[in-house]
């Protein structure tokens, strides 16, 4: 489907299905690293969770975000959800639970861009995947790893629908989910939890012969590495001077996901989504620096090779 909002036009619908939270951010020259007090240059209060973050992305670049997610009755959860709706985020699968304590995060960040994160999780929290059934006309079905459960009846909806179902495959991973997804994106990270001490590529070769999936791992500024029919290949990244790389990867799986339920071919899925993703590590504020289409399109076109 196009992205457009033109009349006449369906936008693509993308379903993301995980984590939801509020970041509480602070820039410093250099990263805190003893027990005594710090004075930040500067503070934000901003939304943050990785299917938060990529709902946003895939609203912003042109398609219909709808978020599956589990947040508590609180001032937080509220917080949560009204920066979502600002959006245009549809928050109708997400579950409030009575009582429940919405998860929230500090988020360090330096002047090169790197950043340290503490998250709380919440508590009493909940989330029934049988809801997203009633999810109509999907395109693409995109999941966390924070939600299991959750994330694995998102994946077996998108099987079901012979659509795109997209795992976003940071550590912990839980391997059922890699069996039903059609498409894994792994960060380092992520692939070295679940096959430790291999080499990257010789580890997405046998992901993908062991569950004939497309599978590929993420490495920021070093570029993405990826199935293709003859074997591994390597997608460089765009060279940019990070200012804050906070939610890049959001944002990459996000414009990943969208551009799959798009009909784009998974290599320009790829180039699409590293171009979007490092647009975000120009600007400042988390998902803020979420770039929309007509930036990313406007890249594309300048650093075409």
């Amino acid at each position: 489907m196009l992205p457009s909002g033109l009349y006449g036009v369906v936008m693509t619908r993308v379903l993301c299905i995980g984590s939801a939270v509020v970041d509480f951010t602070f820039t410093f020259d250099q990263l805190p690293d003893r027990a005594e007090k710090y004075v930040a240059r500067s503070a934000e209060v901003v939304g943050g969770g990785i299917a938060a973050n990529a709902a946003i992305a895939v609203a912003r670049l042109g398609g219909t975000a709808l978020l599956g997610a589990q947040l508590g009755d609180d001032t937080i959860g509220e917080t949560i959800l009204s920066g979502l709706r600002a959006e245009n985020v549809d928050v109708s699968l997400v579950n409030r639970a009575a009582g429940g304590r919405s998860s929230y995060s500090s988020v360090y960040i330096d002047a090169q861009g790197e950043r340290q994160i503490v998250n709380f999780r919440g508590e009493g929290l909940y989330l029934d995947g049988n809801t997203f059934a009633s999810a109509a006309d999907l395109d693409a079905v995109l999941v966390d790893t924070r939600l299991p459960e959750a994330a694995l009846a998102g994946l077996q909806l998108a099987r079901s629908r012979g659509i795109p179902g997209i795992l976003d495959g940071e550590a912990p991973v839980d391997p059922r989910l890699i069996a039903a997804s059609s498409h894994v994106a792994f960060s380092r990270q992520g692939l070295e939890a679940v096959m430790p001490g291999r080499d990257p590529d010789e580890a997405l070769r046998e992901i993908a012969a062991r569950h004939s999936n497309w599978v590929c791992m993420t490495d920021g500024a070093n570029g993405v590495r990826h199935k293709t029919p003859s074997g591994i290949a390597h997608t460089p990244a765009f060279q940019v001077t990070a200012i804050d790389t906070l939610g890049a990867g959001d944002v990459w799986h996000g414009a990943f996901a969208l551009a799959l339920g798009e009909n784009q071919t998974v290599e320009d899925a790829v180039r699409f989504a590293s171009a979007a993703a490092a647009l975000k590590c120009t600007r400042p504020g988390g998902r803020n620096g979420t770039p929309d289409r007509a930036a990313v399109t406007q890249f594309l076109k300048e650093n075409s090779q």
